[in-house]
């Protein structure tokens, strides 16, 4: 995955930079990063996901 940004004519550094980093953003590169710092076994992987669905269905059921 290569994300590349270029200048555009009369675009200052500052604009560059956060046309860069809502690209970043938008692909999700910093969120799948961050998943795949540390290992998680699959059991664990499922623990957490199951953890995640019931605090949603508890979310959406109470609001």
């Amino acid at each position: 995955m290569a994300l590349e940004v270029w200048i555009r004519e009369g675009e200052s550094q500052e604009a560059l930079l956060r046309r860069f980093q809502r690209m970043v953003q938008m692909e999700g590169i910093l969120r799948e990063a961050k998943a795949h710092r540390h290992f998680v076994s699959k059991r664990e992987a499922a623990r957490i996901k199951a953890k995640s669905n019931a605090r949603r269905r508890r979310r959406q059921s109470s609001g």
